[in-house]
């Protein structure tokens, strides 16, 4: 740790940060948005950082937000930087930062080192996904279901309906509001609703739907009583059809390590790009 120099982080510090988590996706893959300025306020801005210096580059960070229930917290370390036990040092101050309190630490760049840190203090990962990404150069072709059609999607009821419809079931599935649902996609300035679709019965009725943000694939769903007719499978491929029509380089999706699509995804193309998980120690 000589010639290092810590001290708190701020907004004139993004730059150094966005360098940082380049590093580590480049090494370890993971979630690309990390980069971007909201996702690094979000996770490395937290109300109480910590960084590590040599010189003028950022070698190591970590921020707790300690008034939220659990505590949140999330560390990087750069990859010329591992092995200095670095990251041992960095959940010392995030556990003291958040004192008694329960915590939850958040990793959008998985690595397995992390991991056997993580369990030897005591943590229990609650959350396992990959990231995938799908490079455009073949787009796969999926013959439409029998009696199903697709069209765009727009944001109304029908929709909410269809995304309600095909995650009920789901262990843990919590109901959100439908105006708060809604205006979530409303709002989000990379919204494509000319590549969100509603897939559609032959009675009409929604069987469907897959919602777009930019270049990734956000939402995906089918109703029970549809699954296993190649649905999902359909209405991805036509999105991936679109994006690369639109001169897309590469199309990118998460998905949970347990969940059976990720044999569908893979099967149309995409490829592991990295993961990302969530650790917690009450």
């Amino acid at each position: 740790m000589d010639g290092l120099t810590w001290r708190e982080l701020g907004e004139a510090d993004l730059p150094a940060l966005a360098g940082l988590a380049e590093a580590a996706l480049a090494a370890d893959g993971g979630l690309p948005l990390l980069t971007t300025t909201p996702l690094l306020r979000a996770r490395l801005l937290q109300p109480r950082t910590l960084g590590a210096w040599r010189g003028g580059d950022l070698v190591a960070a970590v921020s707790v937000d300690a008034d939220r229930t659990p505590a949140t917290a999330t560390g990087l370390v750069h990859p010329a930087w591992r092995g200095r036990e670095f990251g041992a040092r960095l959940l010392d101050w995030a556990e003291e930062q958040a004192a008694d309190a329960d915590l939850l630490l958040t990793t959008e760049t998985w690595t397995a080192g992390a991991e056997a840190l993580f369990t030897a203090r005591g943590y229990s990962r609650t959350f396992l996904e990959w990231v995938l990404r799908h490079d455009l150069d073949a787009p796969p072709d999926v013959p439409a279901p029998d009696g199903v059609t697709v069209r765009p999607a727009t944001l109304g009821p029908e929709l909410f309906g269809a995304y309600r419809a095909s995650f009920a079931d789901r262990p843990g599935f919590v109901e959100p509001a439908v105006d708060e649902w809604l205006g979530d996609l409303r709002d989000d300035e990379d919204f494509r609703p000319e590549l969100s679709l509603i897939a559609r019965g032959p009675d009409g009725d929604a069987v469907g739907f897959v919602t777009v943000l930019g270049d990734w694939i956000d939402q995906v769903g089918v109703v029970p009583d549809w699954r296993g007719r190649r649905i999902g499978a359909y209405l991805v491929a036509h999105v991936l059809g679109g994006l690369a029509e639109a001169g897309v380089d590469g199309a990118w999706l998460c998905v949970n390590d347990d969940n059976p699509a990720a044999g569908l995804y893979r099967r149309l193309g995409f490829h592991d790009a990295g993961r990302r998980a969530r650790y917690l120690r009450r």
